[in-house]
């Protein structure tokens, strides 16, 4: 399995190295080229964190690096199939080789204690939404990057190398709110959830985590009311999402850090 998790590297790599050579050349089929060492890096990630998460009588293995794993192999995900329809493969050149590095670390890194005990399939629903929720925060946090970076190279009137093969500004931005829109829905279903299915929301061991995620919650409802009522976009809809993005991966990564990697040793 560990030679597995290096040649998932070496696939996504290989495709984010494409992604970037072939800027500019929009066809279907130099597409396809470039997308399918990361459409084989998907696939036996997703045996890879089959066989690391599903663990004997029902026990789910979600630690620090497995979870980080997952969440990114739902952003490439997600990248691979909104590519299939909009220009967006030049976010995999950042995300691709992070994904590969997860799933290495998620092999040489194990949780100091794998199994969690969550046998509830509510309970086991309740992490699955909230993990989906965190990868759309995440691709949407991507998203702002490139559109802060596309925002400045136009008002700096230099619109050109990596600029030119990115949407225009105003897709740009749309595609942002509706990564935030959904991710949104995701979230609030994950804490709702959560104070329904989580017998103590506010132990000491979860309190953080549940504090961190509503004030990402706010500000990301904030953004989105802000958007709908006074058309908020720009500067300002970058940074709201990176502050909420903060907020909420420190939510579910600053706790199992503290936990797992410090704390347990």
């Amino acid at each position: 399995m560990t030679f597995l998790s290096f040649f998932i590297l070496f696939s996504y790599s290989l495709s984010a190295v494409l992604i970037f050579k072939n800027l500019g050349k929009t066809t279907s089929t130099s597409r396809w080229m470039v997308l399918t060492p990361a459409l084989i890096g998907l696939a036996l990630q997703a045996l890879l964190l089959n066989h690391l998460i599903y663990q004997e009588n029902g026990l789910i293995n979600l630690g620090f690096f497995i979870a980080f794993s997952l969440i990114s192999w739902l952003v490439s995900a997600q990248i691979l199939i909104s590519s299939l329809y909009r220009p967006m493969e030049s976010l995999g050149i950042i995300m691709f080789p992070l994904s590969g590095l997860a799933s290495v670390f998620s092999m040489v890194m194990p949780a100091s204690e794998p199994l969690s005990g969550v046998t509830s399939q509510l309970i086991q629903w309740h992490i699955m939404i909230s993990i989906i929720a965190y990868s759309l925060i995440m691709l949407s946090a991507l998203q702002a990057l490139a559109l802060a970076y596309q925002d400045h190279a136009i008002r700096s009137h230099h619109p050109g190398g990596f600029i030119r093969y990115l949407p225009p500004l105003h897709d740009m931005e749309t595609l942002l709110f509706q990564m935030l829109g959904f991710g949104f829905i995701f979230l609030s279903t994950a804490l709702a959830s959560g104070f329904f299915f989580v017998e103590d929301l506010f132990a000491q061991q979860l309190v953080h985590k549940t504090v961190l995620s509503i004030i990402g919650w706010f500000i990301l409802a904030i953004l989105l009311f802000g958007r709908y009522k006074f058309g908020w976009r720009g500067k300002i809809a970058i940074r709201w999402t990176l502050v909420s993005f903060v907020f909420i991966m420190l939510a579910y990564f600053g706790s199992k850090l503290v936990l797992e990697l410090i704390l347990a040793r």
